[in-house]
């Protein structure tokens, strides 16, 4: 007796928002695929399921094979059909002329701003400000992304761009990945690009520390004195950097890091100070390492992490350790002792080099001459003239480069 499994099929209502245009007639059309997909892939694990229960071997072998390779080909597709993002808005009457830039940032340093290489794609909104970017190209993995509008002519786009920023242009920096979809609606006093409404909670953690730095710039200009303004700073600093910590979003905490460690920032004294001390860099590497390993994001942070611990150990002078400075003195006394019997050695050599080139009875009268003998004594000592005793002694004189008996005493005398 074959036992027929009933297969219950959730509904899957479509909710379609009238946009106008192409765009609206392909989205309508991928999310109808998208659900007939899903249908048929649960009528084949159906049939499959009472396949597995007939008692008919032939049946099973003949049909189960097809079954499974079109199942395998259904998820093939389903999963390409699926991955799409969508992220869709509207902009006021004074940018209606405007072009919107989809960029991605792969560069924190590069947040704010139109860069040629992040530029990903462009539309225009329509005529009654709406505008929308889709398609499946995006990495599953999270990215910031930026949605910008301005309205440069095509002849000042060049240099505007070029510099990275437009006048009249407004922007919103946001996370997301392949699957996201994001609606940047009106404000309640009909300002662009500020709300994010997504079911993705991480794609509004960028616009919440952007809500955060607002509030604090307000703070700031209630501050009156320095003082106040010094002891506010170190107090913000610490609510951005939990916050961001707080978001659980490793590239929002990397927003945040953009901000703190801006060297026009006034905060930034605060950051190195920080850095010292926190371990709170480190461990946003290893969350950055775990979450985005081998990411742009990861390798910019820890080539700018290591760049500035440097920074900071080159301007924070170490005590050195007592041995050091025992170790220095015993090497100066070394070098002291070793330049002087250096000095003496070679004033030896000096002194037996001159000696060398004295006549036996040169030699005679400078050991004479040292006994303290007078030029009498010496001549009835060696049994020569007195004059004879003075023309040595000029000899003796020339050959040790001395000019009187008291200079030859100081330097023979032992």
């Amino acid at each position: 007796m074959v036992k027929i499994k009933t297969i219950k099929i959730d509904p899957h209502p479509l909710s379609i928002t009238a946009r106008g245009g192409n765009k609206i007639e392909s989205n309508t059309l991928q999310k109808l695929i998208d659900v007939n997909l899903q249908l048929i892939f649960k009528l084949l694990v159906g049939i499959k399921t009472l396949l597995l229960q007939s008692p008919f071997l032939y049946l099973r072998k003949m049909f189960l094979s097809k079954i499974n390779l079109l199942s395998y080909l259904l998820l093939l597709v389903s999963a390409t059909s699926l991955g799409q993002y969508e992220f869709t808005g509207k902009v006021n009457v004074e940018h209606l002329d405007g072009t919107l830039y989809l960029s991605v940032v792969e560069d924190y340093r590069k947040i704010s701003g139109v860069y040629p290489e992040q530029i990903l794609s462009t539309t225009s909104p329509d005529s009654l400000g709406s505008f929308s970017f889709t398609g499946n190209n995006l990495p599953l993995k999270n990215r910031m992304y930026r949605i910008h509008i301005d309205t440069c002519q095509e002849s000042e786009q060049g240099i505007n761009h070029f510099t990275g920023h437009c006048p009249n242009s407004k922007e919103i920096v946001f996370i997301a990945n392949n699957t996201t979809s994001v609606s940047l609606p009106f404000s309640f006093d009909k300002e662009i690009f500020c709300e994010v409404v997504s079911e993705n909670e991480k794609a509004k953690s960028i616009l919440k520390i952007d809500s955060l730095k607002n509030d604090m710039r307000f703070a700031f200009g209630t501050y009156r004195s320095e003082a106040n303004r010094k002891l506010n700073s170190k107090k913000w600093f610490s609510i951005l950097q939990q916050y961001g910590e707080q978001l659980q979003e490793p590239l929002a905490e990397l927003y945040s890091f953009a901000f703190l460690s801006d060297r026009s920032n006034e905060l930034y004294g605060f950051y190195l100070e920080d850095l010292r001390a926190n371990s709170y860099y480190d461990d946003l590497l290893e969350r950055l390492k775990q979450s985005y390993p081998n990411s742009p994001y990861t390798q910019q942070y820890e080539a700018e992490l290591t760049s500035d611990k440097y920074l900071i150990n080159e301007h924070t002078k170490t005590p050195l350790p007592w041995w050091v400075w025992v170790a220095s003195i015993i090497g100066l006394l070394s070098l002291a002792a070793n330049f002087y019997f250096f000095g003496k050695m070679k004033k030896l050599q000096k002194k037996e080099q001159s000696k060398a080139h004295l006549t036996q009875q040169e030699q005679k009268v400078l050991e004479l001459i040292l006994e303290e003998k007078s030029n009498k004594e010496i001549a009835s000592q060696l049994f020569v003239s007195v004059s004879t005793v003075k023309t040595h002694i000029n000899n003796v004189y020339k050959k040790l480069e001395v000019s009187s008996r008291q200079e030859v005493k100081e330097r023979y005398a032992s």
